[in-house]
């Protein structure tokens, strides 16, 4: 999953980038409001492209999930304020 979330990431970005690069070097040449519009277009990306990446797949450990470490669990259970449980 994190392969897939990853090539998905760095499709996203180079098509952020190609869309800036081809509306200033290409595109503005012919059409100026088109060009800003790409630009709107590549503006959106990053922000999606970071929550693909960031996204929790069914398989993934996250934070807040027991280590397995019964002592290390029971510190951070008492630094969060949580009763652990029994």
């Amino acid at each position: 999953m994190y392969a897939r979330r990853r090539h998905l990431y760095f499709a996203l970005m180079g098509t952020c980038i190609t869309l800036f690069v081809l509306a200033w070097g290409v595109v503005r040449l012919w059409s100026m409001p088109v060009a800003v519009g790409m630009c709107v277009v590549a503006m959106v990306i990053p922000p999606l492209a970071a929550m693909v990446a960031n996204r929790r797949g069914p398989d993934d450990r996250w934070w807040d999930d027991p280590s397995g470490d019964p002592k290390s669990d029971e510190w951070w259970d008492e630094l969060d304020g949580r009763k652990r449980r029994q």
